[in-house]
């Protein structure tokens, strides 16, 4: 089958949409389609199937696509500004959920945003990892580290906030990895270095050295507001590194409702206890350690790839 898998993030750019575009497509074509990966589609690119990335940005691929080849599948993948925010906003977003035939979303708990008769079009696939590194943090002090860029939805600097309250002897080192997207976040992420030698924020770097950094640190810190099911938190399983979490539905429906590593969204006071009990607790690091490892086959690479199919194989609405 020729597939168009449509993403907004361009060729060369680091965010999770065009990871999450390439692994698929490299799904795909193991499974024997040809897969043509681009940021719009035209008419004149031919395809049995639209794959979409972004319910608002990929809007008028989704249109023109529908126009053009009604009685043909277009599958959506709903994003976490999509599912928590665009889809109640746009009326491009809302267009899309009604042009599309089946969504997938990245965790489970993503279909109660949506209205319960759009609910059974839903395919839930998992972003997984294939990555071999495993957890070995450094020996001296306590790493935490946040990966992601600097943007609002993320809440990018709640762990920066959360330093100070922090005790100086605590040895704690906070490490922050990412483009900046917001001016005024950079901004605060430099000023943060000056007052706070714990803290560094080293920008965008490559997939492979984000890794190294993340399977080094103690604990991944993911504050957002607002997630679709974070690649990153994926990796953390994989790798087997506890997550410090913003107790939201994106992360709860990776993590489980019982996970013990949560804090409440732009608290943090709460966040810097958890830190704090994170490098204190041995039997609380260890309990979060051991929750990693239950989830691990979660983001096996064949699970991913085996639920992806399964998304595309049945994408007409009954009756369509």
């Amino acid at each position: 089958m020729r597939i168009a898998l449509v993403t907004p993030a361009g060729a060369g750019s680091r965010a999770g949409n065009r990871h999450t575009a390439l692994r698929w497509a490299a799904m795909l074509r193991a499974a024997g389609h040809r897969v043509a990966v681009g940021t719009a589609w035209r008419p004149d690119i031919p395809a049995d199937l639209m794959l979409a990335l972004h319910a608002r940005r990929s809007h008028a691929s989704i249109k023109a696509f529908a126009r053009a080849h009604p009685e043909r599948p277009l599958v959506l993948a709903l994003t976490g500004t999509d599912v928590y925010r665009d889809i109640r906003s746009s009326k491009q977003a809302r267009e899309s959920l009604r042009l599309a035939d089946r969504f997938i979303t990245l965790q489970r708990l993503a279909a109660r945003e949506l209205a319960p008769g759009l609910r059974r079009r839903v395919a839930v696939v998992v972003q997984s990892s294939a990555t071999r590194l495993r957890h070995r943090p450094v020996a001296r002090g306590f790493r935490a580290v946040v990966i992601g860029h600097l943007r609002v939805e993320k809440d990018s600097l709640r762990a920066v906030a959360a330093l100070p309250l922090v005790p100086q002897r605590a040895g704690m080192q906070l490490i922050q990895l990412g483009d900046a997207l917001d001016d005024a976040l950079a901004r605060q992420a430099k000023a943060a270095m000056r007052r706070d030698a714990r803290y560094r924020w080293l920008g965008s770097v490559p997939h492979p050295t984000a890794l190294r950094w993340l399977a080094s640190s103690h604990v991944l810190v993911m504050s957002s507001r607002m997630e679709g099911g974070a690649n990153v938190v994926s990796e953390a399983i994989r790798i087997g590194v506890p997550v410090l979490a913003s107790r939201i539905p994106g992360n709860v429906g990776l993590l489980g409702a019982g996970y013990p590593g949560y804090f409440p969204p732009g608290d943090e006071a709460a966040l810097a206890a958890l830190l704090a009990r994170a490098q204190a607790d041995a039997g609380f690091y260890r309990k979060m350690r051991q929750w990693m490892r239950t989830l691990r086959p979660m983001v096996a690479p064949r699970n991913e790839a085996a639920a992806l199919r399964a998304a595309i194989s049945f994408p007409r609405r009954a009756g369509a």
